[in-house]
């Protein structure tokens, strides 16, 4: 009875995926079992929205994704630089997992062309958007990790992003603002800055996110982005230039 629901799965699961779901996952070197959690991983909310048949975005999955990004990346910086103390080792996780660098990322494994996007948000030009980009990426991570288990989300975040340390590194342009405030915080003994979210405009699938950054009681900055990472890093930024002086 086992063996039979077992050869039943594997009827459905290579009847319901897609042409475009075997290239993607040709792309991404993985093939899942269950592909409704692919599915999942590239629709967009404003898809959803869209869709009154269609109440599920990967919101949830980006989620899970992005913790699973943060420890495969945390834990692999940890034993190959042994020499790194917190604040640097704090300073290149965020550059490693930063939007910059996931979009750049999923666009190599052409994720623009399998996400799932309202009409509107299409013409808009969303495909295009490394927000969005960027948060596909974090729920196929998340997908891969409900499909497969650590490892196989494991061996996609080493494959498709830890290996490009060197170069992202390397590259001064790259600069991780709030890696750097934090960083600075934690030498002066100011203690962890707070990010919240003051303000949200716009419809759901064109949403401008106005964010503060805080230590304490105290605002050091503030930032406007169309996603909560975005106008975080500009947040960070207004704070190193408003108070470098201050920080020496």
């Amino acid at each position: 009875m086992k063996l039979w629901r077992r050869l039943t799965q594997l009827l459905r699961y290579s009847t319901d995926r897609t042409t475009a779901q075997q290239r993607f996952e040709e792309l991404l070197g993985y093939r899942f079992r269950d592909t409704a959690l692919l599915t999942t991983a590239l629709t967009h909310r404003s898809y959803s929205h869209a869709d009154t048949n269609n109440r599920v975005s990967n919101e949830r999955l980006e989620f899970l994704g992005d913790s699973v990004l943060g420890l495969v990346v945390a834990a692999q910086l940890y034993r190959d630089y042994p020499e790194m103390r917190e604040g640097q080792l704090t300073q290149t996780k965020a550059l490693l997992v930063s939007e910059s660098t996931l979009s750049e990322v999923g666009r190599d494994l052409k994720l623009s062309e399998f996400v799932r996007l309202a009409t509107e948000e299409d013409r808009s030009g969303g495909r295009d958007r490394p927000s969005i980009i960027a948060d596909t990426l974090e729920s196929v991570i998340g997908a891969v990790f409900l499909d497969g288990g650590l490892e196989p989300a494991r061996d996609i975040v080493l494959r498709t992003i830890y290996t490009r340390r060197e170069e992202i590194l390397a590259d001064s342009s790259r600069r991780n603002f709030k890696g750097e405030l934090l960083e600075l915080l934690q030498a002066r003994g100011f203690g962890l800055p707070r990010y919240d979210v003051v303000a949200e405009e716009g419809p759901d699938h064109e949403k401008v996110f106005h964010v503060a950054v805080y230590v304490g009681d105290q605002e050091l900055g503030s930032g406007s982005g169309l996603s909560k990472k975005d106008a975080e890093q500009k947040a960070a930024a207004m704070a190193l230039e408003r108070y470098a002086s201050l920080f020496g």
